[in-house]
């Protein structure tokens, strides 16, 4: 039988026979008909309704976050004639930019739905190991560059622990949390190691116009790694390693080069942040670090980033780690007892958690 091939109707017209010159009769007039089109009657369909434009259709996930800062600055504004002054200002900016490159380094992580609970170890191991090789007369730079490599390629090692090893990126972690921590506790015989050079030290507690080197060094980073996320190849395949590994590798995604770099960076921004936060202290302190991973975690949850994976921005995370940076400001300078803001930053957590899955569902049941 011959194969039926379906077309779209076409538009007929009857016509019947005028009388000569033109003129027309009422009845022939009558008579021509046009069959209707399907698409005319797409055509007609009503336009949809205008829907007033958002914060979140502007700032996007970070909108709740960008909300909450403001929110925090007004108050303490308000409350503390000391919070806007120069000196607070740049000491908030320090105490926030160390925070806010590990957070950055652990949004790559997150965003391919994995956890890497080792940056808190390994910026104490990186940071220790820098003011080690200063003390022992190694220069300045090539100690900040041996610094960073520990922490990058101890985030090598968790990389091919998730991607070869197959070990749960929280497990894999786990494991190189109490490492990096033992080692650092055994090469420094868990002592203070003090006697860095001056100029070591100005790299973190010096200013450029003003701008304090930390804040300089942590916008940098935060806008590179914007740029990476949002303008490059690497930055979809990060996205879509987080939303669907085997789907990203049949679509030809290097899943494993790329969850081996997330784990690379984060580690090497875990490695800096040592290095830094040992400039700015101006010693080596084996347990520093220690509780910075969670902190990090919660910067990148509080700026809206899914820890399901795919959902999330560096200037999310950035903000985040600045709203936790601004409640922690705001309790010493109104002498608020730390233990009320942990449990702020905790509830801030749940809301941040909730919302995600509240929007989810929302646009699971709406698509």
């Amino acid at each position: 039988m011959p194969k039926l091939i379906w077309r779209e109707p076409i538009e007929t017209t009857t016509i019947t026979n005028r009388p000569p010159g033109g003129a027309v009769e009422a009845d022939d007039a009558a008579a021509l008909e046009t069959v209707p089109q399907p698409r005319q009657a797409a055509e007609t369909k009503a336009e949809p309704r205008r829907r007033v434009i958002t914060l979140g259709d502007i700032a996007g996930r970070e909108s709740g976050g960008l909300v909450v800062l403001l929110v925090a600055i007004g108050a303490l504004t308000l409350a503390s004639d000391e919070f806007l002054t120069g000196n607070n200002l740049a000491n908030l900016a320090r105490q926030v930019a160390i925070f806010g490159i590990i957070a950055v380094g652990q949004l790559l992580v997150i965003l391919t739905a994995g956890i890497d609970l080792s940056v808190g170890s390994i910026l104490g191991l990186s940071g220790a190991s820098t003011a080690q090789f200063l003390v022992a007369g190694v220069p300045i730079l090539p100690s900040i560059l041996l610094g960073v490599a520990i922490g990058t390629v101890l985030g090598i090692v968790n990389g091919l622990l998730v991607t070869r090893a197959l070990l749960p990126p929280f497990i894999a972690t786990l494991g190189m949390l109490g490492i990096a921590r033992g080692l650092v506790l055994v090469t420094t015989d868990a002592q203070t190691i003090q006697g860095v050079p001056d100029a070591f030290q100005v790299i973190a507690n010096g200013t450029v116009l003003g701008i304090p080197n930390l804040l300089i060094i942590a916008a940098a980073i935060t806008a590179v790694m914007w740029f990476v996320l949002a303008r490059t190849v690497f930055g979809r395949y990060i996205y879509a390693v987080g939303s669907n590994p085997e789907s990203a590798r049949l679509a030809g995604v290097p899943v494993r080069m790329v969850t081996i770099s997330v784990y690379m960076i984060s580690g090497l921004l875990a490695g800096l942040g040592g290095v830094l936060l040992a400039s700015r202290l101006g010693a080596g302190i084996p347990t520093a670090g220690t509780g910075f991973e969670l902190n990090a975690i919660a910067a990148c949850v509080i700026g809206g980033a899914s820890l399901f994976g795919a959902k999330g921005s560096a200037i999310g995370a950035a903000t985040g780690a600045l709203i936790m940076g601004v409640l922690n400001n705001g309790g010493n300078l109104l002498a608020i007892n730390a233990f009320y803001l942990q449990i702020a930053i905790g509830v801030l957590i749940l809301v941040a958690v909730g919302f995600d899955q509240l929007n989810t569902r929302r646009s699971a049941a709406s698509g």
